[in-house]
This record gives structure tokens, sequence and C-alpha cells, in this order.
């Protein structure tokens, strides 16, 4: 293998990850995924900490705000130092703060104000222009808007479930391409892995309880709309 593979070692010790709905496992566990990223350096460990960090809710804390989570967004803007990063990380914060507008929306807010850090996105502007529009006029850019749009209505948190965190695996499938033994096949694999993870252990009447929760605790403010701490659906 050329030597342009830094990672060859770490990336063949990865266990296949297998097909997300057919999964009852993770393909190893953390304890031996965290063993194997030994093999990151030290600068890579900590990129991977601080992606996973903003992008897995089950590492921020429940009281973080909407402010708090743009924040460390932008923070962590500058370490992406290629397309392929930066590419995984907004597909991510594009579809939690799509997730966040339909919430608002389903609660009866008008679009927040441009001054609002409610959201993290290029398309922030384009959803408070199409508020009203069941899926804010961007179908095309996310397939998978209507039919989440539909489950939030009907409350059906399992099946809006397993729709977002389709959509994220099948994403991540396809950014892996032309990645095999590099440092982004690796934070690609980890998040695969997170969404692995979240689909094996989740739980459909522990999720359908924290959905009202979030749903009437958002009656009274904003939040925790966009950080989903609270709530298994949309992570």
């Amino acid at each position: 293998m050329p030597s342009t593979d830094p990672y060859l070692t770490l990336t063949s010790s990865l266990p296949y990850p297998g097909d997300l709905f057919t999964a009852k496992e993770t393909p190893c566990s953390r304890y031996k995924l965290d063993d194997r990223l030994r093999m990151l350096t030290a600068e890579d460990a900590t990129l991977l900490q601080d992606i996973e960090a903003l992008l897995q809710w089950s590492h921020q804390p429940i009281a973080r705000t909407d402010g708090e989570v743009v924040a460390l967004a932008r923070a962590l803007a500058p370490s992406l130092r290629n397309d392929t990063l930066r590419s995984v990380v907004d597909h991510r914060m594009n579809q939690r703060t799509l997730v966040a507008a339909l919430r608002r929306r389903k609660r009866g807010d008008d679009a927040p104000p441009a001054n609002v850090p409610w959201g993290y996105s290029r398309w922030l502007d384009h959803i408070a222009r199409h508020w009203r529009e069941p899926a804010f006029g961007l179908t095309r850019e996310f397939p998978w808007l209507p039919e989440a749009n539909r489950l939030l209505d009907a409350e059906d948190s399992v099946a809006l479930e397993r729709v977002l965190l389709g959509a994220n695996w099948a994403w991540l499938g396809q950014a892996s391409m032309g990645h095999d033994f590099d440092f982004e096949a690796v934070v690609i694999y980890v998040l695969r892995w997170n969404v692995i993870d979240r689909w094996t252990s989740y739980s459909g009447d522990a999720a359908r309880d924290r959905f009202h929760t979030l749903v009437d605790a958002g009656l009274a403010g904003f939040t925790d709309v966009f950080n989903e701490g609270s709530t298994h659906v949309g992570h």
C-alpha cells in the first residue's frame, strides 16, 4: 500500500459495520473501538473527540442551549481541514437544524429572527423565508424531510427516528467512498458506529416519553429545541 495510507493498520482492524436496521449489536464494543483508536495521532484523536462531542448528543450536557451548540460548531469549523470533514459535520448539523425547525413550527412558532442562534446551517435564511412550506422548499436537497415532517406531526417517534438514522447512515456511506485508510475513513466509521449503537439500544417507549416531554417543555422556552439531549428522536 502507498505510504499515503497512514491508518492502514487501524482501518483494517475495524470490523465491517453491516446493515443498520438488521444489526442486533454494534460491530465491536466501544471499549474495543477506543482501543483501536489509540493508533491515531494526538492531533487526530483530539479532532475526532471534538467532532463526536458536537455531533453526538450523548456527549453534551442536557442543559446546553442552542446558542452554545452553534458556538461549538463555529469553533470546530477551522479545524476541519478538508471538504470531507466539513461535509460530514455540515450534514449532521443541517439535519439537526431542519428537525429543530420542524419542531418549532409544530409548536406554533414563527420563523426565528435572523439574530437568534437557533441552528447551524447555510439554509437558515432559506428556511425562514419558506417557513410555512411543509419541507421548507428543500425536498430536493433533503429527500427525507417531507416524511420527517409527516411523522413529527403524527408524533410517531419510532418511525421518525428510523427515517433520520437511515438518512444519516446512507449519507455517511456515500461520504466514505474514496476513503479507505485515512483519517476521514476513521471519522466516518466512528460516526456510523454511533448510529448503529443508537439504533440497537433504541427503546420505542422511552422515545415516545421523551418526545412528549420535549414538546411540552418546548412550549415554555427555546433552549432545548436544537439541542435534543432530552429526546431520542433526531439524534
